[in-house]
C-alpha cells in the first residue's frame, strides 16, 4: 500500500485505530528495561509509541505516512510526552542498525514480496540482546473481516514468520484468535500472529 493510501487513511479527524496502545504491546511491555530506547515501526498515528514514551522510554516512531506521524506528534503533545517521528518507507529504506534496545511493530502490513526485508529491517535496528515484539494479522484474518487488509498477499503466514525469527531466541509465539477493539478499523474477534524475540547476534 502506498504512502498516498496511508495518508488518506489517516486523514480522518478521528484516530482511526484509537489512542490506546495495542493490548499485546501492553502485556509484553514489562520485558523492557527502564529508560530503553525503542523503535516503533509502521507506527501510524502513534498510539503505541506514546504509551511507551509515557512509561519513560526514549521512542522513535517510523511510518511512511506523514499524515499519520503528524497525528502521532499531536497525541504526544496531548499526553505530555516526547516522541521523535521519522517518515520512512521501511520496505525500501534501511534503518540504522543496532541503535535500539527494543523494537515493536503492530499491524504493519506490506506486500508479501516486501515482508522479509521489512521484518529484517526491524530486527537489524535492535542491539544484540534487545527485544523485538510484533502482532500482525495472519492470512486466516480474511475469514474474520474485523480489520486489516482484504488481500491475502498483504497478510502474514506463520511459517514465514518462524523462518525470519529462527536465528534468535523466541520468547513468545502465538498463532490464533484474539479480540481487538482498536478504533473503528480493528473491531472484534481476529486471527493474529504474535512474536517476541531476544536478538541473538
Amino acid at each position: 500500500m502506498s504512502k498516498e493510501f496511508w495518508d488518506q487513511n489517516f486523514s480522518d479527524k478521528e484516530f482511526v485505530y484509537g489512542k490506546q496502545a495495542n493490548q499485546f504491546i501492553q502485556q509484553k511491555s514489562h520485558l523492557l528495561s527502564k529508560n530503553s530506547t525503542i523503535g516503533c515501526f509502521a507506527e501510524g498515528e502513534g498510539r503505541n509509541a506514546i504509551y511507551l514514551a509515557d512509561l519513560g522510554h526514549e521512542v522513535i516512531a517510523y511510518d511512511q505516512s506523514t499524515v499519520g506521524l503528524e497525528k502521532a506528534k499531536q497525541l504526544a503533545v496531548e499526553q505530555g510526552v516526547n516522541v521523535q517521528a521519522i517518515p520512512m518507507d521501511l520496505t525500501k529504506e534501511k534503518v540504522i542498525s543496532r541503535q535500539f534496545d527494543a523494537a515493536i511493530m503492530v499491524f504493519g502490513h506490506v506486500p508479501a514480496e516486501d515482508q522479509h526485508f521489512f521484518i529484517h529491517n526491524i530486527i537489524a535496528a535492535v542491539k544484540p540482546g534487545g527485544y523485538v515484539m510484533f502482532e500482525v494479522y495472519s492470512e486466516d484474518q480474511l475469514d474474520y473481516q474485523t480489520g486489516g487488509p482484504r488481500e491475502k498477499e498483504m497478510l502474514y503466514h506463520p511459517s514465514d514468520v518462524l523462518q525470519w525469527i529462527m536465528p534468535h531466541h523466541c520468547l513468545h509465539f502465538y498463532y490464533g484468535e484474539v479480540d481487538r477493539k482498536e478504533g473503528k478499523k480493528h473491531t472484534g474477534l481476529s486471527h493474529v500472529i504474535q512474536t517476541v524475540i531476544k536478538k541473538k547476534d
